[in-house]
């Protein structure tokens, strides 16, 4: 899987001005730019970088640049902010042609206004707060999608929104990309893992196509023995032992390989397969299902190609942050009346970057299927904030779902359930929670993430236009209700 770093994405500041103030203070702008863009460039907060790439001063200048701007494969979205007054009918012919992700910094070079030195030369030159509302005026009155930041840009806080803006771009650039590979169709008569796949692909880019499971059987047979050595002995360096039956750890390795080299020959990022369709496969992949979603790899069980892209999507969008994304499903419940958690699991495919330890590799019987007891990673999941996400598709909309989730401890020991666990409290709380997401038509599978945050997954749904929902600490029925009932009115005139 070839993944360009995030830190090869630029985001491009284009600043608006006009030629009333004269060249000295266009120059004055220019560096001032220049300083924002390096600040931000080098801040711990933002993922990618940061390039100043010119100062605005006409309707001929700012379509340029925007043309540039969507036609460079390096740019993942703009960045405007108006030193001074820009006027922004300037703006109209450039803005109708943009097709990268857009963010409005409203911010101002100076922290402070210095009570000696400001003058009318100051006032002309540092004119944010109201060239910023011009600007905020024809993104409006145009219904652009943007997102907008505001506060001194040196702040930890204005960084934060802007890297995790940043994140939600580079998740609509890369969506365009997305591949899911799958193998045999979705387990039968379930409805939630249906979907328009045409649809899909016309609103998010992704291309999602089956192959037989034959044509992975014959990627199988082809692995070698030197091969799959050299896998276990990565699985060594990962992975505890805990079984003596290496035959069988060594067959998911050669499903690993195999599965690997077959996502790799279509450029696919994301795989999904069910217990249903197995074939002469003598195993469902379990431990090599796993270490590719370590690697970034999204994957949907029972064929839900989905969960399985946007697994991949949200793994790309926090790379290079350590909590952890995975596939997940919601098993079963604590119910200890004011104490409610959610057990969330799956037969065998969550992702190690969840755990709290190092995980085991165990083998047990599945119980469905029909074939050999399968190899498989067993751990406990890492505490924490969270979210679970699912995406629906309603008809003719797609909706995202996002819950809110505080991820604890496990409070069993649960010694006879072998597979990976995660316990959780939903929020408003498990009861109400579980209600909101039933009436909003969330999925069993999600994908869990202590990376992405609501916030990040908002912005990406407003950039590539689809709904959203959010489950949070403050959600209610009533308020529910009333928030599903105006999107299907809005969304019938999208």
């Amino acid at each position: 899987m070839d993944k360009k770093p995030l830190r090869d994405y630029e985001f491009w500041l284009l600043v608006g001005s006009q030629f009333l103030y004269g060249p000295e203070t266009l120059e004055q702008v220019a560096d001032h730019s220049t300083i924002i863009a390096k600040g931000l460039d080098e801040a711990k907060e933002i993922p990618c970088k940061v390039v100043y790439k010119a100062t605005l001063k006409t309707p001929e200048e700012i379509t340029k640049w925007i043309k540039e701007a969507n036609y460079d494969d390096s740019c993942a979205g703009i960045i405007v902010w108006m030193h001074t007054f820009s006027p922004s009918k300037m703006w109209i012919n450039g803005l109708e042609l943009l097709q990268k992700p857009y963010c409005h910094l409203h911010t101002q070079f100076n922290r402070n206004i210095p009570d000696e030195g400001i003058d009318m030369d100051f006032m002309n030159l540092n004119q944010s707060a109201h060239g910023d509302r011009e600007h905020g005026f024809i993104a409006a009155r145009m219904r652009l999608k943007r997102k907008i930041v505001v506060g001194y840009w040196e702040d930890e806080d204005v960084r934060q929104d802007l890297g995790c803006w940043m994140r939600s771009a580079i998740g609509a650039i890369e969506s365009k990309k997305l591949k899911v590979v799958r193998f045999g169709d979705n387990m039968r008569n379930v409805a939630v893992t249906e979907g328009d796949k045409v649809g899909v692909q016309m609103r998010l880019g992704w291309q999602v196509n089956t192959w037989g499971v034959g044509d992975l059987i014959k990627e199988i047979d082809k692995v070698t023995e030197k091969e799959i050595d050299e896998k276990m002995a990565s699985y060594a360096t990962l992975y505890t032992f805990a079984t003596e039956e290496l035959v069988t750890v060594r067959y998911q390795a050669r499903e690993e390989i195999a599965m690997r080299r077959f996502l790799d020959r279509q450029g696919a990022c994301a795989f999904t397969n069910t217990f249903e369709d197995l074939q002469e496969m003598k195993q469902l992949p379990g431990l090599a299902s796993q270490n590719m979603m370590a690697d970034g790899y999204g994957y949907g069980g029972e064929g839900d190609w989905k969960v399985s892209a946007m697994t991949a999507l949200i793994k790309r969008m926090t790379e290079g942050m350590e909590g952890g994304t995975a596939f997940m499903e919601d098993y079963t419940y604590d119910l200890q009346k004011g104490k409610e958690l959610s057990l969330g699991s799956h037969m065998l495919e969550v992702c190690p970057s969840l755990a709290a330890g190092k995980p085991r590799i165990e083998v047990h019987p599945l119980g469905i299927g029909g074939k050999e007891p399968p190899a498989r990673l067993v751990f406990e999941g890492h505490t924490g904030n969270a979210v679970v996400a699912s995406l629906i598709d309603m008809g003719g909309r797609l909706r995202l779902i996002v819950q809110d989730i505080t991820v604890v401890k496990p409070i069993y020991k649960m010694p006879n359930l072998p597979v990976a666990r995660v316990m959780w409290k939903p929020e408003p709380d498990l009861k109400t929670g579980a209600h909101l997401w039933i009436l909003a038509g969330g999925a069993h599978h999600t994908v869990l993430s202590f990376d992405a945050n609501a916030q990040m997954l908002e912005d990406w749904c407003e950039i590539v236009g689809i709904e959203f929902v959010h489950i949070s600490v403050s959600s209610t029925v009533e308020g529910m209700k009333q928030q599903l009932f105006l999107s299907d009115l809005a969304w019938k005139f999208q």
